[in-house]
Parts: structure tokens; sequence; C-alpha cells
């Protein structure tokens, strides 16, 4: 009897031409290089029977409903040359995110309300693969110093096969090394400064539901809030006012640019950022402000920009 390892991962994922019908991602032109990776291999309902009989005892369930749901991590890094699609781009789009190509120039991804796309996914776990068609989600992203930055993908799928598959050769010479945020590899700006932050984090805040019904089964996304929280190291009041900013629901910018070599270089820009209830903590002893951030559209679908450059 074999074992199968838990680090042992296949992950690929292509964009469907038709939703919900499988596009039959390669291990050689979509795979995707992830970590912390989990899975609910049948996600969904159960039905009880309720049966009345002439005896006590459990009857069982009828599960309905059935999808597949999995989250991971990629990390946050360039395409290799400026204007080069990054090979997670398949991802955000499958987070209802527009793809936008600058030839020689950059990829931006930005949200939108309508015609989202769908992907297949792949999940092959040492020799046992699962499909998820029609796969859509949603996605966060932190930095924090000293630390690599990641996306964290959280995607559900309609319920394809389970099956005995070898793990395939993967290619993924296309996603880049990437570099820890510090002083010298990121900036942060909010509300019209730099901030000396200890933490940045941003969730687009996509809802998506399982629609199972006569006629139509399809992962539909329903909402979209996106927020945050920047933890902010405390100046005095004369420098910024984080409370009257909060309390007077001031809209302002927020820019956040990681890495500095054309290539590797990921920037998020979101126009207008309403301030929440700040809070006060400390770390090593020097007071910080917990700020919840409120990522509000300022014309349309453009509350949140990923520019890849």
């Amino acid at each position: 009897m074999a074992i199968r390892r838990e680090r042992k991962l296949a992950l690929t994922a292509k964009i469907e031409v038709t939703e919900g019908t499988d596009s039959v991602p390669t291990a050689a032109l979509n795979a995707i290089q992830a970590n912390n990776a989990t899975i609910t291999p049948i996600a969904g309902d159960e039905e009880n029977r309720e049966l009345l009989l002439p005896y006590l005892g459990n009857q069982g369930v009828i599960l309905t409903g059935n999808y597949v749901q999995m989250e991971f991590s990629v990390e946050v890094a360039g395409a290799g040359a400026a204007g080069t699609v990054p090979p997670y781009g398949v991802l955000l789009r499958a987070c209802a995110m527009s793809e936008t190509v600058n030839a020689g120039v950059d990829v931006q991804y930005g949200p939108v309300s309508d015609g989202e796309e769908s992907v297949s996914i792949y999940y092959n776990a040492d020799g046992v693969r699962h499909v998820a068609l029609g796969a859509r989600g949603n996605v966060s992203v932190e930095f924090a110093p000293k630390r690599i930055p990641r996306f964290r993908f959280t995607m559900m799928g309609l319920l394809g096969t389970i099956t005995d598959q070898a793990l395939p050769a993967v290619d993924l010479s296309g996603f880049q090394t990437p570099v820890e945020v510090s002083l010298a590899n990121t900036t942060f700006s909010l509300h019209g400064a730099q901030r000396i932050s200890e933490s940045v984090s941003i969730d687009l805040g996509q809802q998506v539901e399982p629609r199972h019904l006569i006629g139509s089964e399809r992962m539909q996304l329903t909402e979209r809030s996106a927020s945050g929280t920047a933890v902010i190291e405390a100046d005095n009041l004369a420098s910024v006012n984080w409370f009257q900013i909060a309390t007077a629901h001031t809209s302002a910018a927020m820019q956040l640019v990681h890495g500095t070599a054309a290539g590797n270089i990921v920037q998020l820009d979101a126009p207008a950022v309403q301030i929440g209830r700040p809070s006060q903590g400390q770390t090593q002893s020097i007071i910080n402000y917990s700020l919840p951030l409120m990522l509000k559209p300022s014309s349309g679908d453009d509350e949140l920009l990923i520019t890849v450059k």
C-alpha cells in the first residue's frame, strides 16, 4: 500500500470558453505554484430522509448540492518582463477581475460587476486528481515586514471527477522569485502620505454562492465589498489625526508598491479608502493604530487596481 504525501501537489487552472465545461488545463501551460493548500473534496448539503419505521436507528442522508472548495496561496511577484501576463493571472480573472495587457508596460487587474469568467482547476494531491469546473472565488493579500507577500485564493467549483492520476511534470518557470516586504522593497501611502506600517492586508470581498437549480448549476458571484486593515506606527495628531479622518468619513487614495526591478513589481491602488474606527495597540512597546479600511468605488468598478509590471 503506497502512502500519499501532503506536500506533493500539482495544481493547474485554465479559463473556460464555456462556463462549466472542462477547459483541460495542462501541466505544461497552466500550472500554478502554490503553497498552504487545502481542499474540501465534496462540500454541500445533506438531506435527511426521516422515514417513519417500526424501529429506531440512523437512516443515513442524501448528499445534495455537491461542489468542490479549495484554498491556497500564491506568492506576490511579477511576471519576469513588463507587460507579460503573470501565471497567476488566470486566478485573478476567476475572482471577477478583468485583465488588461499594455504591451511592454504592465498588466492590470480590476474588478468587474458583469461577465465574470470561470476556470477549470485540476488539484492533483499526490496521485488523486480532483476536478473543479466553473470555478470562481475570492482573493485576499497581506504584506508584512520580513515576510513573503502572498495572494490567498478561496475557490469554489462544480464537482467534476475524482480519479487516480499520476502527478504531472508541471512547468513553473513563469513564476518569479519573490522579494520580502521591507524598507528597500515596499512603499505604502495612505490618505496623502507615506506611512510606516507593520502590516497591510486587503480582501476583495467577493461572495460566491453555489447555485443548484432546475436547469442550471453554477458558482454565482452575488456581492463584492472590498476591505482591509493597515497597522500604522502611531504619530502625534499634528502629523496625522486618524480619529478626525475616521469621524469625518473622509475617503482618499491608498497605494502599495512592492518590488523595485522591472518585471518583478506589483502595485495596488485604491482611489477612495475610508478609515473605520481606529484601535490602539503596541508592538515592541511602540504604540500603533489598527485602521480598518473600506475600499470604495470612485467611478464604477475601480475600488482596487492590481498592476503587475
